[in-house]
């Protein structure tokens, strides 16, 4: 399912200066595209345009337009819209109930809300928390969970309700190396099942591994967008705020030296395959 956004400028509410300026982009269905930028540089606010909280939650000034699978996110209602997009915020225990008792139960919620079927229910729940690996813990309070698995059973509630468009906005920001491994897992199984994906993220070995489609935001405006590839490779990144992986600076490095004529590795594998050439040339 497709996202179209077509000149899209968005103003918060008492603010003089726009969050997102003139933004236009296409996003593919089945596409892992990658939002990277400094703090403040528009990345939630598109995840929350892209979701319909912009203009419906978030009133403001917004000029242009976001269609999300031919549904505009103005005219829209925000039930219609979800149904066809899900968000996972930054702060796992924000997108807790807090009205449930079981992890099973707080998946279970959204489904009950709309009116699911109990067996259908109870085979989506199932499905969503074996996907994120909670199923054993699924008699457990969702208090009980540590930082990670509360960000599993974010997302399990958001799989559970079958959107075919997911965005996470900075979903490892507040998780340690072990729990950004097990949400990035995930990831990579959604978009391989065929799931359109929108990812804000700062940790940017996973973007370089991941991304089908980079978008390098920067003061509210797209500054680039193109294969992880291209946008790594731009010589002047670092002005955008944007550190790359740290074995593609050491190989932007051997290039300027004339020691490496490769492409750009993207994963950290990659580039000790090229070191080893390197050494051996």
């Amino acid at each position: 399912m497709d996202i179209v956004i077509d000149s899209l400028t968005y103003t918060y509410p008492g603010q003089a200066q726009p969050a997102l300026k003139d933004i236009s982009l296409s996003i593919q269905s089945g596409e892992l595209c990658c939002l990277i930028g400094a703090n403040g540089a528009g990345k939630s606010t598109l995840c929350c345009a892209i979701a319909g909280f912009v203009p419906h939650f978030y009133k403001g000034e917004m000029y242009g337009s976001v269609t999300v699978g031919g549904l505009d996110t103005v005219q829209s209602s925000i039930g219609n819209l979800a149904r066809r997009v899900g968000i996972v915020f930054q702060n796992p225990f924000d997108q807790i109930t807090g009205a449930t008792l079981t992890v099973f139960a707080e998946v279970a919620f959204g489904l009950e809300n709309l009116g699911i079927p109990r067996d259908e229910t109870m085979r989506r729940v199932e499905d969503a928390l074996r996907k994120v690996n909670l199923w054993d813990l699924r008699t457990r309070s969702p208090l009980e969970l540590s930082g990670g698995q509360q960000q599993r059973l974010a997302i399990a509630s958001v799989l559970a309700m079958d959107p075919p468009i997911i965005v996470l906005d900075e979903a490892t920001s507040q998780l340690d190396p072990a729990g950004t491994r097990e949400i990035w897992q995930i990831i990579a199984m959604l978009h391989a099942s065929g799931k359109t994906l929108l990812v804000a993220e700062h940790k940017m070995e996973y973007v370089a591994r991941h991304a089908s489609k980079v978008v390098l935001l920067y003061k509210g405006g797209i500054a680039a967008c193109g294969s992880p590839r291209d946008v790594f490779g731009k010589a002047d990144i670092a002005a955008f705020g944007v550190r790359r992986p740290r074995f593609m600076e050491l190989m932007s490095g051997l290039a300027r030296e004339g020691l490496w004529q490769g492409e750009m590795p993207l994963t950290l594998e990659d580039a000790a395959s090229a070191l080893k050439k390197v050494a051996q040339s």
